[in-house]
C-alpha cells in the first residue's frame, strides 16, 4: 500500500484523505494550525456538486448533521423588490441540496469522520521544505520533524508553501473585491429558512440566510483596490461596520438593517484567485483545492471544487498505472473545469460579466452534468470518463502514458 502525505487539514486536505483511504491508500495529514478549526469564523455554502462529492467519499451523513439546507434563492433589486425565486441546484435531492454552514464546523466534521476512519491527523505540523526522491518525496516541519512517503498532496491554502516550490512566482493576486462577513440574531427580517437572498445593490454584492434557529448569516462583496486606504481603515471593527451599513443605505434593502444588528466580529478579506495556467505538479508532488485554483468567492464554487478533486485525485491514483499517469490524468479533468471557475468569478467580481437573472452563482458546468457525475462516480473507471483526447486535455495529459 502506497502512503501518502497531506500537507493541509482543512477542507481539501481532509477530504482528499477521506478519499484516498477508500481507494485502499495509507495516508496521513499534516496541519499546520494546533487546534481541529483553521477558521472558526466565515460561513460557506456546499452547492450540488459539492455535496455530490461528499456522497462519493461516504461523508454526507457527517456535513449533512450541521448547517442548515437551501432549497431556493431570491434575487432583490437594489429597490427591495423581488425579481427573482427559483430552486438551487439539485433540490429534491435532501443529500444534493445546497447547504449553509461555518468553515470551522465544516473542517471540524471532516476531520472527525477522518478519524473515525483510521486516518492519522498531526496538528501543529508546520511545512517548511520539501524534497521530491526517485522513489519517495520528504516532508520537512518546523519543529524539525521529517516525514517520508510515496506521495505528497499539498492542499495547505491560497498562500501554500508548496506551490512557491512548484511554481515560482504563482503568487494569488487581488480579484477586484473586499468581501466582509457576519452574522446576528437580532436582524429585523422575518422570512423563512431555507433559502438564500441576493441583493444586486448598486454598490455592493450582498447576500443572506436565515438559520432554523433565527440566526442571520451575512456576506457583502465591495469593489476595492488591495491595499487602499479602506481596507486600512478596515482594521478598527467599529468603523468597519459603520462603513459598510452607509455604503448598504444607497438601496432600499433589507442589507444595511443586517449589518447594523451585528454587532460581533465582522470579518473582512480581500477577494484572491490564483492566475490560471499555475503548474500543479512536479515529481512526486501535486497541489490541490486553493493552493492550486483559488477563485474569488463569487461563484461560492470554492469548497465545492475543493470536495470534487478530493473524489477526482484518489480516483486518479486509483485507476492510473503510476503517479505520472495519475497526476496528468488528473489534470485533465480538473483543469478545464476549475480554471473556468477562476476566469468566470473574477470577471463576476471585477463587472465584467454579470451573474444570471435568478441570481444562481454561474459554475463551470451544471451540478448535474453527466460529464462531471460520471467522473466522481466512485465505481466508474476515471480513464473512461477523463476526456483526454477531447479540446480540454492538457499536454502532459495527451502524452501520458496510458495502461
Amino acid at each position: 500500500m502506497e502512503r501518502i502525505l497531506v500537507i493541509g487539514g482543512g477542507i481539501a486536505g481532509t477530504a482528499a484523505a477521506l478519499g484516498l483511504r477508500k481507494a485502499g491508500f495509507d495516508v496521513v495529514v499534516h496541519e499546520a494550525h494546533p487546534e481541529t478549526a483553521e477558521d472558526i469564523g466565515a460561513f460557506l455554502t456546499l452547492a450540488s456538486n459539492g455535496m455530490r462529492a461528499l456522497a462519493q467519499l461516504g461523508a454526507s451523513d457527517a456535513v449533512t448533521s450541521i448547517g442548515f439546507p437551501l432549497r431556493s434563492l431570491r434575487l432583490l433589486d437594489d429597490r427591495g423588490s423581488e425579481v427573482a425565486h427559483a430552486p438551487m441546484g439539485e433540490a429534491d435531492d435532501a443529500r444534493l441540496r445546497y447547504r449553509c454552514l461555518r468553515r470551522g464546523e465544516l473542517n471540524a466534521a471532516l476531520q472527525a469522520e477522518a478519524v473515525r476512519r483510521g486516518i492519522d491527523i498531526v496538528h501543529g505540523a508546520r511545512l517548511v521544505s520539501f524534497e521530491n526522491g526517485p522513489h519517495q518525496v520528504s516532508a520537512r516541519f518546523a519543529d524539525g520533524s521529517v516525514a517520508t512517503g510515496d506521495l505528497l498532496v499539498g492542499a495547505d491554502g491560497v498562500r501554500s508553501t508548496l506551490r512557491r516550490s512548484i511554481a515560482p512566482g504563482a503568487e494569488p493576486v487581488h480579484a477586484g473585491q473586499r468581501v466582509f462577513y457576519g452574522y446576528t440574531r437580532s436582524a429585523p427580517v422575518t422570512e423563512e429558512t431555507g433559502h438564500i437572498t441576493m441583493v444586486r445593490g448598486s454598490k455592493a454584492s450582498f447576500g443572506y440566510a436565515v438559520s432554523p434557529d433565527r440566526e442571520t448569516y451575512w456576506f457583502a462583496r465591495v469593489a476595492s483596490e488591495a491595499g487602499s486606504a479602506e481596507d486600512r481603515a478596515d482594521l478598527d471593527p467599529v468603523r468597519r461596520r459603520e462603513r459598510l451599513v452607509a455604503l448598504l443605505r444607497a438601496d432600499a434593502t433589507p442589507a444595511a438593517d443586517i449589518v447594523a444588528a451585528s454587532t460581533d466580529g465582522i470579518m473582512a478579506t480581500n477577494a484572491t484567485e490564483i492566475p490560471p495556467g499555475t503548474p500543479w505538479h512536479s515529481g512526486r508532488t501535486l497541489i490541490i483545492g486553493d493552493a492550486a485554483h483559488a477563485a474569488s468567492p463569487a461563484t461560492g464554487q470554492g469548497a465545492s471544487m475543493a470536495l470534487e478533486d478530493a473524489v477526482i485525485l484518489a480516483k486518479s491514483l486509483r485507476d492510473a498505472p503510476d503517479p505520472a499517469s495519475a497526476f496528468a490524468l488528473y489534470e485533465t479533468c480538473r483543469r478545464p473545469r476549475v480554471e473556468h471557475n477562476i476566469t468566470v468569478s473574477g470577471q463576476i467580481s471585477r463587472g465584467t460579466r454579470t451573474p444570471p437573472r435568478t441570481g444562481s452563482a454561474p459554475s463551470p458546468q451544471r451540478p448535474g452534468d453527466d460529464t462531471l457525475i460520471a467522473q466522481l462516480d466512485w465505481d466508474t473507471d476515471l480513464r473512461t470518463v477523463s476526456g483526454e483526447d477531447g479540446p480540454g486535455a492538457s499536454a502532459a495529459a495527451r502524452s501520458a502514458p496510458r495502461p
